[in-house]
C-alpha cells in the first residue's frame, strides 16, 4: 500500500469520515483487508503459505483480504505478528480495527482483554460520575503509557511485546473519556502506598506522579484525586478495589465493580449497593482533601527526583 493510500486509510479510520455505520464498517474490512495483503505480499508469502497460521484455509484467508467479512481480532493480530508488523503498521491495523467494530472499544480487544473488564470499559462510557479506590496501583483511566506497560508486564509475565502494546492502547481508548463532550467526573481515591510503590522502576513512577499531580491541579469539576494517607490507619481504608458508577440514562441509576484475581462482580442489589456505597463515603471522609493530596503528591514526586538524581538516572 503506498505511503498516500495508507494515510488516506488511518485519517478516514480515525475521524470515522466514511458516513455511515454500515459503509464504513465495510470500507474499514476492505482497506484492513488490502493493508494486510500488501503486508504478505511485500513478504514474498502466498496465501498457502500463511493460511495455516490462522488456523484457516486459502479461501479464508483471501475472504479476510477482500474485506468480504469482518474479520477476527485474533486472526488479524496473529498475521500481524507473523509479519512482522512495525509499530507505524500497528497503528493503521489499530485504527482500521476501530472502524470495523464500530468504535467500541469493549470488542476491539476481545481476545485479549477478560470480558469482565470489557463490560467496564462499555460502562465507563456511558457513566454520569466514577468513583474508584485502589489500594496497589494507580487506576486504570489514570495511568500513563508506561506505567501502563509496567502493570501488565507484572500481571502477565507470559504476554509477548505485541500484546502489550495492543493492551497499552486499550488504556489510551479509556483515557480518551477525558476528551468526551460528555466526560464523566472522575474521583479517584488512592491509598498512599500506591503512590510509593516504584511500579516499573523511579523513572516511570515519577511520570506517573507528575501526571496525576497535574490531573490534580487542574482542579476541575471532572476529575479529583485524593490520597489516603498512612497515618491513618489501617482501619480506614479496605483491602480491594472499589469502582461505583453513576449513571443518568434509564438503566440502573447506579452499580458498583468490584475485580478480583481472574473475575468481577457487578453489584446491583439495593442492599449491597447502600453498604459498598457507605463504604465508598467513608473512605472520601477519610482521604486528604485537594490541597493535602496535592502536598503529598508534590513530597512524593521529590522523593523520586531525589532517588534518581542519587543514582545518577
Amino acid at each position: 500500500m503506498s505511503a498516500s493510500r495508507r494515510a488516506r486509510a488511518s485519517d478516514a479510520a480515525r475521524s470515522g469520515s466514511w458516513g455511515d455505520t454500515d459503509v464504513s464498517r465495510d470500507a474499514a474490512a476492505r482497506l484492513l483487508g488490502t493493508f494486510l495483503r500488501d503486508l504478505r505480499t511485500q513478504r514474498g508469502l502466498s496465501l498457502a503459505v500463511v493460511a495455516p497460521e490462522i488456523r484457516g484455509s486459502v479461501s479464508k484467508l483471501s475472504r479476510v483480504e477482500r474485506g468480504e467479512s469482518p474479520p477476527k481480532e485474533q486472526d488479524v493480530w496473529e498475521l500481524a505478528r507473523y509479519y512482522g508488523a512495525s509499530a507505524a503498521d500497528e497503528e493503521e491495523i489499530h485504527a482500521l480495527l476501530r472502524q470495523v467494530r464500530q468504535n467500541s472499544r469493549g470488542k476491539q480487544f476481545s481476545d485479549v482483554t477478560p470480558q469482565f473488564l470489557r463490560r467496564l470499559i462499555e460502562l465507563e462510557k456511558s457513566a454520569f460520575r466514577i468513583k474508584t479506590y485502589e489500594n496497589h496501583v494507580v487506576p486504570g483511566l489514570l495511568q500513563t503509557p508506561e506505567y501502563a506497560a509496567a502493570v501488565i508486564e507484572q500481571a502477565l509475565p507470559e504476554a509477548d511485546d505485541l500484546m502489550i502494546r495492543r493492551l497499552v492502547q486499550a488504556r489510551k481508548d479509556r483515557w480518551s473519556l477525558f476528551d468526551a463532550p460528555q466526560r464523566p467526573e472522575v474521583v479517584a481515591i488512592l491509598d498512599e502506598g500506591v503512590l510509593r510503590r516504584a511500579v516499573g522502576g523511579a523513572q516511570v513512577m515519577l511520570g506517573q506522579l507528575r501526571s496525576l499531580r497535574k490531573r490534580a491541579d487542574e482542579a476541575t469539576e471532572h476529575t479529583s484525586i485524593r490520597i489516603i494517607p498512612f497515618d491513618q490507619g489501617i482501619s480506614s481504608a479496605v483491602s480491594f478495589p472499589l469502582t461505583h458508577l453513576t449513571f443518568k440514562d434509564n438503566g440502573p441509576s447506579e452499580m458498583v465493580y468490584l475485580e478480583l484475581l481472574d473475575s468481577a462482580n457487578y453489584v446491583t442489589e439495593t442492599n449491597r449497593l447502600a453498604q459498598y456505597r457507605s463504604v465508598m463515603d467513608r473512605l472520601e471522609q477519610t482521604a486528604l482533601y485537594r490541597r493535602e493530596s496535592i502536598a503529598l503528591l508534590d513530597r512524593m514526586i521529590g522523593k523520586f527526583e531525589q532517588r534518581l538524581s542519587a543514582s545518577g538516572e
